[in-house]
């Protein structure tokens, strides 16, 4: 294969890490993205790697699983990691990120790289399968627009999806703070979550009344099919009255200042921005319709006169069955020039989606100086989410995030709490001679 430009079509997260990777690796590339010639239904802002549902990153502790994932990407380079701590706010035990600060960081890294060329033009379809002097990553994420979603559906013969909803954002100075608390789980001092606390009254009302709102319509075509790390709280409340207290709203390690016992229930609130003049609500992801969301909403003590900066929304994501369609290299089996990286691939969550980029960056540019491809090692969190995108039984593949159970059994009996500090430190030296046989550092 001669030197030449690689093609990437998507400029979220996984695309721009893609990107970064491949440059990195004095491999020259073209990064498609449709914007703003064109927006999805819930994108806005004309940067790369805008964040349209959570600004949080999950855990940053790397005894977990979704924090041995960002040691492992650190240790790559990760341009998204990067971004996530020189845009941080606080957020307890999590990576958390100021938005717009986040888009426009990695936005200036690779518009100004030397080897990446940014073209704002949508691609409608797969590059041809005759095309076999050329490399394409697809990483447009679990938005794809519906010509080359339908490109897509041609290529595979596959049509899955399931649907994912995004939580409000309100406006700090509306909040009622001789109500609402800050404080983090089980932490001493100010903490760094808004907690709004309510009694046993207070929320069997606010219950009722999100049992009884208005949703927003399915289409007729559509199933009720939603990814069980991000349900609808009127779902969750579908499943029980008490569900959501032992969810998003649970009260425990959160004792009320005034009371110094905790609440029945807490929402949580987490900053949004540096300023801290917006915050998300924690875990509220929703179908209400918008007037529905204001009404019920607002029945939260402490949110009585909230102004909401974004509303919740339900959108659809697209993504392959992995094991039918793709190698462990994140080629496509139908065509190895063409690599698929993010949600596409059947990972969920920023973290994921972003580690699945960089791998498709790697070995799109090692495929373009002609060496192997790699496969990162079973025990490594990377290693983890390519054995559940590639040998997971069809019937069963759904999307996922990263967790414990996608990795091989430790083997041995072991106290549950010393599981996550052995896995992450077999892991870390795993990659690390994985790094180093593969001249990957």
């Amino acid at each position: 294969m001669t030197e030449t430009k690689i093609t990437i079509i998507g400029g979220g997260l996984a695309g721009c890490e893609a990107a970064w990777q491949i440059a990195k690796r004095d491999c020259p590339v073209i990064l498609y993205d449709m914007k703003p010639l064109k927006f999805s239904p819930v994108h806005s802002s004309e940067m790369l790697a805008e964040l349209v549902c959570s600004n949080s990153f999950r855990s940053d502790n790397p005894d977990s699983a979704v924090g041995l994932l960002k040691e492992e990407m650190r240790l790559l380079d990760s341009l998204i990691m990067q971004a996530a701590h020189a845009t941080s706010v606080p957020a307890g035990k999590a990576l958390a990120v100021d938005r717009h600060s986040f888009a426009s960081f990695i936005t200036e890294k690779i518009n100004s790289h030397p080897l990446i060329t940014v073209i704002r033009e949508e691609i409608t379809r797969l590059p041809d399968d005759a095309d076999t002097d050329h490399l394409t990553i697809l990483a447009t994420g679990p938005l794809t627009s519906s010509p080359l979603a339908s490109s897509l559906q041609e290529f595979t013969g596959q049509n899955l999806s399931f649907y994912d909803a995004i939580a409000p954002i309100v406006e700090a100075d509306s909040l009622n703070r001789d109500i609402i608390y800050q404080a983090s789980r089980y932490d001493d001092g100010p903490g760094d979550y808004l907690n709004c606390p309510m009694n046993r009254d207070e929320y069997d009302n606010f219950i009722q009344a999100l049992a009884t709102a208005e949703k927003v319509p399915l289409k007729e075509f559509e199933k009720k099919k939603y990814f069980e790390g991000c349900l609808p709280i009127e779902v969750m409340q579908e499943r029980g009255d008490n569900t959501l207290r032992f969810g998003p709203m649970k009260p425990v390690g959160l004792p009320d200042p005034r009371t110094g016992h905790d609440p029945y229930a807490v929402v949580q609130l987490r900053m949004e921005n540096r300023e801290g003049s917006h915050y998300n609500m924690v875990g509220f992801q929703t179908k209400l319709t918008y007037g529905e969301q204001k009404r019920v909403f607002r029945m939260i003590p402490g949110m009585e006169q909230a102004q909401f900066a974004r509303l919740g929304s339900i959108h659809r994501n697209t993504f392959v069955c992995g094991p039918e369609v793709l190698q462990p290299t994140l080629q496509c089996k139908k065509n190895k020039n063409l690599l698929l990286a993010g949600q596409l691939t059947g990972v969920e969550g920023y973290v994921e989606s972003t580690a699945m980029g960089l791998l498709a960056g790697i070995n799109a540019a090692r495929l373009n100086k002609n060496e192997q491809p790699v496969v990162p090692p079973p025990e490594t969190a990377f290693g983890a989410l390519i054995i559940h995108l590639t040998e997971t039984l069809i019937k069963r593949f759904q999307p996922s995030n990263i967790n414990f159970g996608l990795f091989p059994p430790i083997g041995r009996k072991m106290p549950k709490r010393e599981r996550g500090p052995f896995r992450s430190q077999k892991a870390l030296a795993a990659i690390n001679d994985w790094f180093k046989k593969e001249s990957l550092l």
